[in-house]
Formats: C-alpha cells, structure tokens, sequence
C-alpha cells in the first residue's frame, strides 16, 4: 500500500498496532507507533486508547502510563475508555489502589462512565480494600440507569467475603438472586472461600450445595476453598472425603490441591499419608511449590525423618527454591531432637546468613542439643543470639 504511494491513517496503524500485540508481537507493535510518528501522521484518541490497553496486557505497566500522560501532549483529553484501560490496567497489575483518585480525575473531567467502566472502577475500589465506596459507587450504578451484571455483584461480593463482611456479602447473593441475574461459580466460590475462612463450614456447605442444584460444577478453586477450611479446622476425614468426590467429578487437583492435603495431614501427624499425596502429586506432573516443600519439610522433621527431610531441602534449593523461615526452623529444631546437633547449628548459620527470622523455640531446641553434646563455641553463639532475642521483645513490650 505504501509502495504504491497511499498514506496509512490512523485506522490502519491501529489495526496494525492491535493485531500485533494481540498475537505476541509487541516489539512490532512498538515499531508501528514510531514509524507512523516518523511519517508525521497524528494519532488520534482511539489508536492511544488502543496502544495504551495492548501495553497494559502485555504486562508493561509504565509504558502504559507514560501513554496515557501523551494523550494530553497530542493535544486530546482522556474519555471514558482512556480511564478504564488505565484502571484495568493498574488494578490488574496490583496499583488498585490508584483506582480511587484516578476516579474522581474521571469525574471531574465529566467523564460519563458506562457500565463497563463501573465494573472496572468497583473492581479497583474492592481490590484496595475500599469496599464502602464500592458499595456507594454500586447504588450509584443503579441510580444512573445502569442495571448490575453478575460481573458488578460478584466484584463486591468477593470484596466484602475477603473482609470477612460475610453477612453484607450473602444479602448481595440474595438481591442478586432475586433480580433474576445468574450467579456463576466465581460468585458461590467467593462466598464458599469466605465462610471457609471464617470456620463457618456449615454455610460454606450449603453454598456448595445450592451451586449444585442450579447444575453448576465447582471447580478447583471452589474444591480448594472448601478443603482449605476443612483443614483448618481439623477435619480431615472429611477434607478426604471431599478430595475423592472432586476427582470423581472429574476436576483434576492441581499444586494447591495437594499442599492443603499435605499440610491437613502433617496437622493432624499423619506424615505417611502427606508423604503418599507427595509422591503422587509428583506422579501425576505437578511441581511443588515453596509451601509445599515447607510443610513436607516440617512434617517429615516431626516426625523424626530427618534424612528424607534434609533430602527434600537440598533437592528444593537444587531446583532454585528459597526456603523460608518454617522450613529452616523446622530442620533445626527436627536435627536438635535427633542428636544432629553440628547438622543443625550448619543449618542456623545458613538461615541467618539468608537473613530469614528463627524462632525462640528452634533455638532453645539447638542450644539444649548442642550443651548436651557439649559443642560449646557453638552453644556460645546460639546463647547469644537468644539474649538477643530476648532483649529486643523486652524493648518492644516497653514501648
């Protein structure tokens, strides 16, 4: 088109602009943005719009702001959609809480927001912990001829269940419900997670309960956030139960499955059945994660089994794992019960070189052991440590 001596406008470059992100060429698509600047073609609003929103889903957060902050330099203002792809985009990459002045910015430059942008803004306002404006900004939604989604419900519903406003959240269900809008299984999930984390597992059951009757399938999540709770609280029997009625529904477990399994059974000291959800979480593909490998770590320390546990430790740190604070704590402790005292006192020197935080308990555990053996330029050092210790809790207590 161009050998032919046509001249692109902005339509074709943002076509071009779009396509090219869409399908993973974001170096092409920045490529298209210069070369049209260099060919003295002014972009209009909705190629910024467009270019703004592709450099958000393509992860490149400040790029995407300094995009929106060029809209002003080509002489145009911000509309509706130049707010909400910034929003999204923010909130999607953990700025929510920009949300609330990017909103009243909005307003007061006379933006009218649609109910797309709402759902945006009330997603923004939920996930920085401003759930009163949401529910302000919900009621104002309705006020404004914009009826609410199951998206809008489910924002807040979601918002106040990880607040723990349980009771607000359910009467949303309710209204919801009433109004005729189809709840989906994100929606039940939430509220299944939320009664889950409060021990209220009655209410979560009959949320599962109700959601199977409207002939929807929970998902993993909703398997995992019920489960979760049944660990919690100690129930692990039942937690089983439902892990075997999960995968009768043919709802394939997936990491987080199996560490709640793992830590519900080291909870309740059966470190045989952890170890066989272990092994068969590697059977089926699955990698562990770092809280995994923790409360394998710590389950297998209790139980005695330090070499299968200091096996487990190397081979997490093989495969460029960082241990944290609980699997160094349960090592050192687990190789102080054992009669491993010079294995542990290795193990503390490497969890205060790592800058991770050891526990009182963990250093009484390697202290007692270490006397005993009378490993005594050692004890020396974990002594100190404890006073330490002790003396920073003091000041913090008179303060």
């Amino acid at each position: 088109m161009l050998d032919a001596g046509h001249t692109a406008n902005c339509v074709v470059y943002t076509s071009l602009i779009r396509n090219f992100f869409r399908h993973g060429r974001k170096e092409d698509g920045h490529k298209i943005y210069k070369e049209m600047s260099s060919r003295r073609c002014p972009p209009d609003l909705t190629l910024l719009n467009t270019y703004m929103d592709c450099t958000f889903k393509a992860g490149e957060v400040e790029k995407g702001r300094a995009i929106f902050e060029h809209i002003r330099d080509c002489g145009l203002s911000p509309d509706t959609y130049s707010y909400f792809a910034l929003i999204h985009g923010l909130t999607k990459a953990g700025h929510a809480r920009e949300t609330y002045k990017l909103f009243y910015a909005m307003k007061d430059q006379g933006c009218v927001l649609d109910r797309r942008a709402y759902n945006v803004v009330l997603d923004g306002f939920c996930k920085a912990g401003k759930v009163d404006k949401a529910y302000q900004l919900l009621e104002e939604m309705k006020a404004q001829g914009h009826p609410p989604t199951v998206v809008t419900y489910g924002t807040v519903i979601d918002g106040l269940a990880k607040i723990d406003r349980l009771d607000e959240a359910y009467m949303l269900f309710e209204e919801a419900k009433s109004l005729g809008i189809v709840l989906n299984v994100v929606v039940y999930s939430s509220l299944i997670d939320g009664f889950g984390k409060l021990g209220r597992i009655d209410e979560a059951y009959l949320i599962m309960e109700e959601m199977m009757q409207k002939g929807l399938t929970p998902n993993v999540y909703t398997w995992n956030c019920l489960m979760h709770a049944l660990v919690k609280a100690q129930e692990i029997n039942e937690t089983l139960v439902c892990f075997q009625s999960m995968k009768e529904m043919k709802c394939t477990p997936n990491t987080y499955t199996y560490t709640i399994l793992i830590n519900g059974c080291c909870r309740v000291q059966k470190y045989n059945k952890a170890f066989v959800f272990w092994q068969e979480m590697q059977k089926n593909g699955l990698v562990p994660n770092v809280v995994t490998y923790t409360t394998m770590i710590s389950g297998l320390s209790k139980l005695g089994n330090i070499s299968e546990a200091s096996k487990l430790f190397e081979k997490f740190k093989a495969n460029s794992g960082i241990p944290d604070s609980v699997s160094f704590n349960a090592l050192i402790e687990g190789m102080s019960n054992a009669n491993r005292p010079m294995d542990a006192y290795k193990v503390f020197e490497e969890t205060r070189i790592r800058g991770c935080k050891i526990n009182a308990k963990t250093c009484m555990a390697l202290l007692d052991a270490l006397n005993k053996a009378e490993c005594l330029e050692q004890a020396a050092i974990v002594g100190a440590v404890l006073k330490e210790m002790a003396k920073s809790q003091h000041a913090a207590r008179s303060l």
